[in-house]
């Protein structure tokens, strides 16, 4: 009987800790989220982020304080030689967090620190082959997503992805997905839903669209999703998010089912960031509010 309450008295000490500990960072990021955005950051994103003009001012907001918290709880690490500034910083972090507008986060919380190289970067990789026999081989990547804590970026192609943000392709919103993916187990293309229902219809249209994608990359037919995104169902969430944030009006409109099940995961419309201000934060709101 002792065993059993003091194995009680442990399992409520951890609730209460935990609890608290929850409250302390809500409390740290409300306090954090009251300080003035600097105005050199602003220029930053203005100068290196496109995208960031197009979003409505609530939505313009929202990313400012989401930057705020991020820049304060990760770390950047400058690899090759590169040395990390807040142009750096800023442009890395805009980008991400444009995947945290209108959403309850965490703010990617098994991320404790992103790697940014001056470039494409070498890394030693893992492959089996169809036998089952496994093989090292050097790969050229651009990013990377680890589930350890980590994600690794090009600088140069981190630049170029903001420079070009109705290109379909963005270095920095590929990687992050990623890290949505990875926050409930491995990245399996399947992130933390609401409830069992939206389970039942993203793996339904999910799967379809993906097994689309791999007869198009086999029979080399035209596609708005990259081939790549045929490799796993992983890699698929990543490159159709890259295309949902920057391609809306090809996406909703070649794949109206797909678009409907990331506007309501991301909780966003793009294709309201090209209407009127006005219309645009009436139809954010109504995200917002859902």
């Amino acid at each position: 009987m002792l065993a059993i309450l003091l194995v009680s008295l442990i399992g409520l000490a951890a609730i209460v800790w935990l609890a608290s500990a929850s409250l302390r960072t809500r409390r740290r990021r409300e306090k954090i989220r009251r300080f003035p955005f600097p105005e050199s950051w602003l220029d930053i994103i203005r100068q290196r982020l496109p995208m960031f003009s197009s979003l409505p001012a609530e939505l313009q907001l929202q990313l400012k304080d989401h930057i705020k918290v991020f820049l304060a709880e990760k770390m950047f690490v400058g690899c090759d030689g590169l040395e990390i500034n807040d142009e750096i910083r800023v442009t890395i972090a805009a980008q991400a967090c444009v995947l945290l507008l209108n959403r309850h986060t965490d703010y990617f919380p098994k991320l404790r620190q992103i790697l940014v190289y001056p470039a494409a970067f070498i890394v030693d990789k893992e492959q089996q082959d169809e036998i089952g026999l496994r093989f090292q081989h050097r790969a050229v990547l651009l990013g990377e997503s680890w589930d350890e804590g980590q994600v690794i970026l090009s600088w140069r192609d981190t630049l170029s992805g903001a420079a070009a943000p109705h290109d379909g392709s963005n270095v920095v919103i590929h990687e992050f997905a990623h890290q949505l993916d990875q926050e409930d187990g491995r990245a399996n293309g399947a992130p933390a839903l609401a409830s069992q229902a939206e389970y039942s219809s993203w793996s339904e249209i999910m799967s379809r669209e993906f097994a689309h994608l791999q007869y198009c990359a086999q029979q080399e037919l035209p596609s708005l999703f990259s081939y790549y995104g045929a490799t796993n169902p992983a890699e698929f969430f990543a490159v159709i998010t890259e295309v949902f944030f920057e391609q809306p009006q090809a996406f909703s409109e070649q794949h109206p089912l797909l678009y409907r099940e990331l506007s309501h995961f991301y909780r966003l419309d793009p294709l309201t960031w090209r209407l009127t201000d006005a219309d645009a934060v009436a139809k954010s709101n109504s995200w917002a509010d859902g």
